[in-house]
């Protein structure tokens, strides 16, 4: 017997993530926290398993290695099958020789024979770097019930910031007429998701010639859509209207972990509707003393709270001592804010150390982020100035 897979994921999360500076420096961009208890990649993973898709792989190549540990065998997330389950896929030496993933299209052309094995009739392709939940199987159910050879989840955004994003010119049914990779001038609103369902003998099709194809970028929103759309194959909009932020910048990052507080959050992770899944470390609770004072905050297990914490993320670990304040930031895990320091409008890495009475960030009319990157050390009295990146001790 042959089995066949209705739908399998490939899930593209090897991008060096270098808009994410200081924060990126020894990680994937999908491994980077989120809302104190995720990683970014946890949102692509649970929307696969939530949505019935049990076959997902994991395309890595920039700093592969905690994202991988994290990952592991995918049973946090129900991706511990016998047949099917979450597969690590890294670039490999071949008997031709050996490369780097290219392009988004060669990333996946350098691994058809995975997809093979499965023998899917369509296939998900998704980014590792937007923060969102999503029902995958509506989109596959409006892709096979318009026959399209290609379908791309689309958002609509403000038209100002739609020269950023690859824009979709669709026709009254959603049929895709014209397909514009961030364009000057945009003519439509209609934002590419970066994610696409394809029938596969279709995406093995435009694959294996794009490969071919001298002076391609190999690059699908690029290369291989605008191609695919030219020579008449049918391309199907589908319109998302949740919520969806793509996590690659310092602002939008800080911004879609902001969403998450508030008496009417923009986004909410805790919905049972939909659960978002994560390996979480087996820490003991939290910690707030009585001297403490905490505003409208994420505090996650094992922190220790001594000072103040106003409007601000903290992942597991955090220790925050007696006159520390921590204002409108997200402190990521195994972080220590000395007695004194002062750390606002900021973002502080894995296992920083803010010494006494250092001050990280402040208040600036632009909204300026302050960054410190991971393992690093503000030495007492020293201040890190609004929108800083900082990436060697200070």
């Amino acid at each position: 017997m042959i089995y066949k897979k209705k739908c399998m994921a490939m899930l593209l999360a090897g991008g060096q993530g270098s808009r994410l500076y200081a924060l990126t420096n020894k990680i994937a961009k999908p491994a980077v926290s989120f809302g104190g208890k995720y990683r970014i990649i946890d949102f692509p993973l649970s929307n696969c398993v939530n949505s019935g898709i049990d076959t997902v792989g994991v395309l890595t190549q920039y700093q592969p290695l905690i994202l991988n540990e994290y990952i592991g065998n995918g049973q946090p997330w129900d991706l511990d099958r016998n047949f099917g389950g979450v597969h690590i896929l890294s670039p490999y030496q071949a008997k031709e020789g050996s490369e780097w993933f290219k392009g988004t299209a060669n990333a996946i052309y350098q691994n058809l024979y995975f997809i093979k094995r499965y023998n899917p009739e369509h296939v998900l392709i998704l980014s590792g770097d937007h923060i969102y939940k999503m029902d995958y199987s509506k989109m596959l159910d409006h892709h096979i019930r318009t026959n399209a050879d290609c379908t791309i989840a689309a958002f609509k955004v403000p038209m100002e910031e739609a020269s950023r994003f690859g824009i979709l010119n669709v026709k009254e049914d959603g049929e895709i007429y014209e397909f514009e990779e961030k364009p000057k001038q945009p003519k439509s609103d209609l934002a590419s998701m970066g994610i696409y369902i394809f029938k596969a003998e279709k995406l093995y099709k435009y694959l294996e010639e794009d490969e071919k194809l001298q002076g391609s970028r190999n690059d699908f929103g690029g290369d291989v859509l605008p191609r695919m759309l030219s020579l008449g194959e049918k391309m199907m909009s589908y319109e998302f209207y949740g919520y969806w932020k793509d996590v690659g910048t310092i602002s939008s990052l800080y911004d879609a972990n902001m969403d998450l507080l508030g008496d009417t959050p923009n986004f909410q992770v805790d919905e049972k509707s939909w659960i978002i899944r994560s390996r979480n470390p087996i820490e003991p609770p939290h910690y707030i003393s009585d001297n403490a004072r905490v505003v409208n905050s994420a505090i996650i297990s094992g922190c220790e709270i001594y000072g103040t914490v106003e409007n601000s993320v903290l992942s597991h670990n955090v220790e925050v001592e007696e006159g520390a304040i921590v204002r409108n930031s997200i402190i990521f895990s195994g972080v220590k804010i000395k007695s004194g320091a002062v750390v606002e409008n900021s973002i502080i890495a894995e296992d920083a150390v803010i010494e006494k009475n250092a001050v990280v960030g402040g208040v600036t009319e632009d909204r300026k982020i302050a960054v410190i990157g991971g393992g690093i050390t503000v030495s007492e009295g020293k201040t890190v100035e609004p929108g800083a990146m900082v990436e060697k001790d200070v």
